[in-house]
């Protein structure tokens, strides 16, 4: 399977731009050239909203705003299906509430929404303003429920059965489970899965210095945790092959959208700043341990502040191991 991940540094609340800048990212792809595109959580709005009031004029209808319209078209020109993650406001057709959720959507090669995701284990901004799912596709709403079947596991068109998580997903939940639980990584084990796919806006501990002073080095950091948390796919792998897609924006962000000061003759944007790690890849767990994909003369992982798109041909050799390098 051909994979490419998008990633980058769309701007808070900048949909319009973002798009645009997305758009010209991928310029380079060619129709048939690959099966799947993902790009990270909340792709086209930013990530670091502080409440429903700023993150409300950015949510989307189910399947049916900006970020599905794009998906909609790349999907079609570039004959491949495309993952994206928006801010989803539901409707009720009979009582008139709402409610709001972290989600993505897949599309197909033909431009059909095959699934709507919506996040199961929320991080600390998500619950200024989302709900946790139920979770369910496009066509079947009630397929996948909260109790028994807590992330996306189904058909994909013709990628098969795909298991699919958003950014805290794969943590433990709330962070109070333990930690040996691996809610994410057992339910894909539980259900034989065999391509998992991740759309993230993974946070750093790396100062905007250092993502800046050196944007093209991987945060090795955080790709050690993402391996740590699929622990329980080592021990599978001796039997089966599993590869895991992390597709993460990079960049620095503020929380308030529009709210600028001027230092030093720069605008600044206000509000709590937070690091993105980038650091997009795909891992292959196989034969008892990790191993991960070439680009070029080196291994195929984007830096923690480059932006630009991974591809990654599955079917070709992972050559170099997770720990000690190529094999």
């Amino acid at each position: 399977m051909r994979v490419a991940t998008l990633q980058f540094n769309p701007h808070l609340g900048a949909v319009e731009q973002n798009i645009s800048h997305a758009t010209a990212l991928i310029s380079a792809l060619k129709p048939g050239q690959v099966d799947l595109l993902v790009l990270n959580e909340l792709a086209f709005t930013g990530y670091n909203f502080s409440s429903l009031a700023a993150i409300s004029p950015y949510l989307e209808p189910t399947t049916s705003g900006p970020t599905t319209e794009w998906c909609i078209q790349t999907a079609r020109y570039l004959q491949c299906h495309v993952i994206a993650g928006y801010p989803e406001i539901q409707t009720s057709p009979t009582t008139g509430k709402t409610a709001q959720y972290n989600s993505t959507v897949a599309v197909g090669p033909n431009g059909e929404v095959l699934a709507n995701y919506r996040k199961s284990f929320l991080y600390y901004t998500d619950e200024t303003w989302a709900a946790e799912g139920p979770n369910g596709s496009a066509t079947d709403p009630e397929m996948w429920s909260q109790t028994s079947r807590p992330f996306f596991i189904g058909p994909l068109g013709t990628l098969g059965t795909v298991g699919h998580g958003i950014c805290m997903d794969i943590n433990p939940y709330r962070f109070m489970s333990p930690w040996t639980d691996y809610e994410f990584a057992s339910t894909m084990l539980s259900h034989d899965v065999r391509l998992v796919v991740l759309s993230m806006a993974w946070l750093t501990h790396r100062l905007p210095q250092e993502i800046e002073g050196d944007p093209a080095t991987p945060d090795m950091e955080t790709v050690g945790y993402w391996r740590h948390r699929f622990a329980p796919f080592i021990a599978a792998s001796l039997d089966k092959d599993i590869v895991v897609v992390f597709a993460n924006r990079c960049g620095i962000e503020g929380n308030r959208v529009g709210s600028v000061h001027v230092e030093n003759g720069m605008e600044i944007e206000e509000g709590d700043r937070v690091c993105y790690a980038g650091s997009s890849c795909v891992m292959k767990f196989q034969a008892g341990g990790v191993r991960m994909y070439e680009r070029g003369e080196g291994v195929a992982i984007l830096g923690k502040g480059e932006e630009g798109v991974l591809f990654v041909d599955t079917e070709q050799a992972a050559k170099y191991s997770l720990q000690s390098g190529p094999v």
